[in-house]
């Protein structure tokens, strides 16, 4: 049957258990429909020489009991039985996960199956007794600190299989590292990620989005699989609303709006995103340039200018440690925009300020340490954020910028119990391998302080920007003090 079965793996899952079968652990029970679309796929690519040893890509999004620890065994198992030294490893979104239910749950149905006396099955691995050093499955606990095991995924000429367990909470590091390592040629190389959606942030997340080109996608409502428990679902509904985000997690298979500690919800910056304005709704408001410099040699400095509801990135360039420079090129940009004000993150900008002070140039600098003038924010930049965050509800506009787009619903808030709000730092960030917040940072700082058009003698400090008003004091905040 192996043999039979090396490119059908739903022909494989169909005659390896004992299905329905009377006094089994599978009596009353059958391949669930998702199971088989996810086998059939496989069986597609893989019955096509034309795309045989191509990388297959799959990810699975699903509400809970859709049974994805049983269809992870099923693949598992067909790959162990129909390959000769395969090479297949399996990670989770953490160790405990990984020990207390994703290996036990697939070394069941190991044992389970018609080939299961052929393998010992143990916490770490399961192995062919004939050939346990070549002939193996292993489970992986995964650490963007070493990332060795998920870089030497290699079986030429033979299969290299990759599961993931709760795709959400794996670091985008070893994604990257994983998608690196699946090259061999002449080799099946197959992908397959699950998990249910809770973040709206992530590679999980992008493959339904930013490369759903390059993955086979489902996202599977658990109401629809058979033998889920459909009152304890419909109770979730009638609990939170049939379009909450803990409905759409735990239920619908669907991505929340936010993530539990994501600052800005991913659809309000998809709605702000290419937004088009017509010039008479923001002309009217001051121009306010801001420039973030780069803290690193890995970030950019960025210059961005907002007028009203308007927003616009005006130059990125390099670390450039040339202050006479840097002041020159937004000396010019001020002048050629006509701007109202200019503020600069005084974090590596005070040799800029200092510069365009020697031009002239009535600049400001900001602290984002510094007291917020809001005591429910802990400091300047949560301060800004927030305001950015609501000026983007009361229908501002981004650019078609993916890396703003990236930044601005990358940062997390960091709770505490007074309810400050308090935003992640830039540190904590790359630890969890998200994006330096460059552009975003840029744009908020253009909500520093309230501005108004010029008058004689140069920029007014004192009278609020009429749009950052009308926002701050007339717009509902849906998120309250998070």
């Amino acid at each position: 049957m192996a043999a039979e079965c090396r490119y059908e793996p739903l022909l494989y899952a169909e005659n390896a258990w004992p299905w329905g079968v009377e006094g089994s652990t599978l009596e009353g029970h059958d391949i669930r429909t998702w199971q088989a679309d996810v086998l059939d796929a496989i069986a597609t690519h893989l019955g096509n020489i034309e795309t045989r040893y191509n990388p297959l890509r799959l990810a699975v999004a699903s509400g809970h009991g859709v049974g994805k620890s049983a269809g992870m065994g099923m693949i598992a198992t067909w790959a162990l039985s129909c390959f000769r030294d395969p090479r297949i490893v399996v990670t989770a979104n953490t160790e405990g996960q990984l020990k207390t239910k994703t290996s036990p749950e697939i070394g069941q149905w190991v044992r389970s199956s018609t080939h299961g006396p052929l393998f010992e099955v143990d916490t770490m691995s399961i192995k062919l007794k004939a050939n346990p050093e070549q002939h193996r499955l292993d489970f992986v606990s995964w650490s963007e600190h070493n990332t060795e095991a998920f870089a030497g995924l290699h079986a030429q000429g033979r299969i290299v299989l990759l599961m993931m367990d709760e795709g959400s909470a794996i670091a985008d590091q070893i994604w990257e590292v994983a998608e690196g390592a699946l090259t061999d040629d002449n080799t099946v190389l197959i992908w397959i990620v699950f998990g249910n959606p809770t973040r709206n942030t992530g590679r999980f997340r992008e493959c339904f989005r930013k490369y759903k080109n390059d993955w086979t996608t489902w996202q599977i409502d658990s109401r629809t699989v058979e033998g889920t428990n459909k009152l304890a679902l419909q109770s979730i509904i009638d609990r939170y609303g049939e379009h909450s985000d803990p409905a759409k997690v735990r239920v619908k298979g669907l991505f929340p709006s936010a993530s539990s500690r994501q600052f800005i919800p991913t659809n309000t910056v998809d709605l702000a995103y290419g937004r088009h304005l017509r010039p008479d709704q923001y002309s009217f408001a001051p121009k306010i340039i801001a420039l973030d410099p780069a803290w690193t040699g890995e970030d950019d400095l960025v210059i961005v200018m907002r007028q009203g509801l308007y927003s616009e990135v005006l130059d990125v360039m390099p670390k450039n440690d040339n202050d006479i420079y840097v002041a020159s090129r937004l000396a010019h940009l001020e002048t050629k925009h006509d701007a109202d004000a200019v503020f600069i993150d005084a974090g590596y900008g005070t040799g800029i300020y200092s510069a365009g002070q020697t031009f002239g140039r009535d600049w400001r600098l900001v602290w984002f340490a510094e007291k917020a003038v809001d005591p429910g924010c802990l400091n300047k930049r949560a301060e800004m954020w927030r305001d950015m965050r609501n000026w983007l509800v009361s229908g501002g506009s981004i650019p078609e910028d993916v890396e703003l787009y990236e930044e601005l619903i990358s940062p997390e808030t960091k709770p505490r119990a007074d309810g400050i709000v308090q935003l992640e730092s830039k540190e904590d960030m790359r630890k969890r391998q998200m994006p330096s917040p460059n552009k975003a940072d840029a744009l908020a700082i253009t909500f520093a302080y309230p501005v108004e058009a010029k008058k004689q003698g140069g920029t007014n400090w004192s009278t609020p920007d009429k749009v950052t008003s009308t926002v701050m004091n007339e717009v509902f905040n849906p998120y309250g003090d998070i």
